[in-house]
């Protein structure tokens, strides 16, 4: 009988690592089988790529502008404020005024006073003010003017006497070039021009002078009532929720520090025009007189460096008009020098603080700028307006080095 061969066995299974591809950089994907040493560990397909690839491009510099276009540019802004001097005088010496009487205003809010009840009083009190110092100045600076043609005439011994000095060096000098140069030492001849003024000029000028001081009233009373108004309605136009708030705050606190600083150095500057009426009335400088120089020095107060100096140049003349001796005539200069030297070094400092501070080379760049611009009124408002420069670059992020620039 023969023996039936036994079933066949079944074929062994393969070698994992002979089934696997050779090439180590593929790993494998079945769970049973361990990386060997020369196939690296499988990975997560959803693991996070490496640093490097997150790390976005840096954003491109932002083009500037080439500087001929700049220089253009900043060429064509003085220009407009020159040529629209008349439209824009008045909106801001108006801003100006509503800046100072904002504060009253918030003063007036706190004890229930509508805003337009309190814009009327506060207007109503400064024309009231204004129109009793015109009231009571207008004779003596009338007085003033027609008694100095008369009054040259008397100093002019005493102005020779201060300046013979100056005049014997400056004449030695021009003898002493003229003679290097082989000029004759006569005089040159001298050419006398002559201007013909037209008698009706002032008077069509006088309506136009009217008409921008009642435009000046007008819009203070509707920048005091109608600004904050305005402000909302402008900033309901920006586009987020965030920035409407962002630009709000910054708005309302430029608005509230400008609007302190101004009515400070008002207060301050009035309060130094009235120590110098003072001190010229207790020198013997009747009541109305003394008034009107301590007005003309705490206007000139705003400009400073350049008021001050036409402040002393004005008092020295008026020592020299009131008083018959020269070294009584010296003390109204002396008295101003001494008044402002307390103001400038000690109480605007320690008012204003660091805060406010801003370079003297800025501020005279910015009086010369101005007061050629716009005349004395540019000088009167190129403090305000450099102060509010200052302190909207203060707050915008990424100019607050600009700010500093100018402290």
């Amino acid at each position: 009988m023969s023996q039936t061969a036994p079933p066949s066995a079944s074929p062994e299974p393969s070698d994992p690592a002979q089934s696997q591809p050779t090439d180590p950089r593929i790993a494998s994907s079945d769970p049973t089988v361990e990386p060997t040493a020369d196939t690296p560990p499988a990975t997560d397909a959803t693991a996070s790529p490496p640093p490097d690839a997150a790390v976005k491009p840096p954003m491109p510099p932002r083009p500037r502008a080439p500087m001929p276009l700049l220089v253009l540019a900043m060429l064509a802004i003085g220009y407009t404020l020159w040529a629209a001097q008349e439209l824009l005088l008045p909106v801001l010496l108006a801003a100006f005024f509503a800046l100072v009487g904002n504060p009253i205003l918030r003063l007036l809010g706190k004890f229930y006073v509508p805003r337009f009840l309190g814009a009327l009083i506060v207007l109503a009190g400064g024309l009231a003010v204004a129109g009793a110092l015109t009231v009571q100045l207008a004779e003596p600076a009338g007085e003033w003017v027609r008694q100095v043609p008369r009054e040259m005439k008397q100093i002019g011994p005493k102005l020779r006497q201060m300046t013979k000095p100056l005049q014997d060096a400056n004449r030695a000098a021009q003898n002493f070039a003229r003679a290097a140069g082989g000029e004759s030492t006569s005089k040159p001849v001298q050419v006398v021009k002559t201007e013909l003024n037209d008698p009706y000029r002032s008077l069509t000028a006088t309506p136009k002078y009217i008409a921008q001081a009642l435009a000046v009233v007008l819009l203070t009373f509707f920048f005091m009532v109608y600004g904050e108004s305005l402000q909302r309605n402008a900033i309901a136009l920006l586009p987020s929720q965030r920035k409407k708030v962002v630009t709000i705050d910054i708005l309302h606190s430029i608005e509230r520090e400008i609007s302190r600083y101004v009515l400070t150095i008002s207060l301050i500057n009035t309060g130094f025009g009235l120590a110098l009426a003072g001190a010229l009335y207790a020198l013997g400088v009747p009541v109305q007189e003394s008034l009107l120089w301590g007005t003309m020095a705490a206007i000139l107060n705003f400009a400073p460096f350049v008021g001050p100096l036409i402040g002393m140049a004005v008092m020295l003349l008026m020592g020299l008009v009131a008083f018959d001796e020269l070294w009584p005539s010296l003390l109204p200069v002396g008295l101003y020098l001494l008044l402002h030297t307390i103001e400038s070094q000690a109480v605007t400092p320690i008012v204003l603080g660091r805060r406010m501070r801003l370079s003297p080379l800025v501020l005279i760049l910015a009086l010369m700028f101005f007061g050629w611009l716009w005349g004395i009124i540019g000088l009167l408002l190129a403090v305000p307006m450099l102060v509010c420069v200052k302190l909207v670059l203060a707050r915008i992020e990424g100019l607050e080095g600009w700010s500093k620039l100018l402290e």
